[in-house]
């Protein structure tokens, strides 16, 4: 190539225009993206720094809202609590002998079945002062009296013919219900050995009742007679008396 050729080329390549910055730009330009991303992280930050500033602000007038404590704030009541009122049972005079948890049923006459009449402890109360022993069963949670008796002389226990942990009886006159009742009803207990302990003490209490009851009717009995025995006396006395005389 001569050197008229290489001059000529030179020139051109000189005359040949430069790409502006404003053309990458146009095309995803670096140096223009650069600024760009620049200015996404600077305002990325400003607006964290902005956000932070309003939670710092709105935390002050949280603070700012709040009352004070004090230790000088008394609230009288609306009402004031009366003496504590003592819970009346009437088993106060009386002392527990046994106690066992069971089911208890009561055989419906009218449909020839047995329903359920409460699940909860069965007790045996003897009292401290006449000795007499009572049956009482309360029902789970409300408490409310689901047997009361006295194991008298002439009931029967007996074993349920479809549990070997289940006794049956009936009962001349319990007052669970307020008036005195003429019911058969049965336990069901945890186990065999749980339903023997029951009946032993269920018979303990008889023999003990038997013996106190025993004696009342005597004591009756006698009572009666003497004064049957007095009041012939008396009509003899009157008989025998002079006529008051005028």
């Amino acid at each position: 190539m001569s050197s008229s050729e290489n001059t000529d080329a030179n020139k051109a390549a000189d005359d040949k225009p430069l790409a502006s910055s404003s053309v990458f730009s146009m095309f995803g330009g670096g140096a223009k993206k650069e600024k760009k991303d620049d200015d996404e992280d600077r305002g990325e930050t400003s607006g964290s720094a902005k956000a932070q500033r309003e939670a710092a602000a709105a935390a002050k007038g949280d603070d700012d809202d709040q009352v004070p404590e004090s230790d000088d704030v008394n609230f009288e009541p609306v009402h004031k609590l009366t003496e504590q009122v003592e819970t009346v049972t009437h088993e106060e005079s009386e002392e527990q002998v046994f106690n066992m948890r069971c089911k208890m049923f009561k055989f419906v006459q009218e449909s020839r079945e047995w329903k359920e009449r409460g699940t909860g402890p069965l007790r045996l109360l003897k009292h401290k002062e006449n000795g007499k022993t009572r049956l009482v069963m309360r029902r789970d949670k409300t408490l409310k009296v689901c047997a009361n008796h006295y194991i008298t002389p002439d009931m029967k226990i007996a074993a349920m013919s479809t549990s070997d942990r289940a006794w049956l009886w009936s009962v001349a006159a319990d007052v669970s219900e307020g008036e005195p009742e003429a019911i058969t009803v049965s336990v069901r207990l945890a186990n065999a050995e749980n339903a023997q302990l029951f009946k032993d003490a269920w018979l303990k209490a008889q023999k003990e009742n038997e013996i106190l009851f025993g004696k009342e009717e005597q004591d009756a009995d006698d009572a009666e007679a003497a004064k049957s025995e007095e009041a012939p006396k008396a009509e003899k006395e009157t008989k025998d008396e002079p006529a008051a005389t005028s």
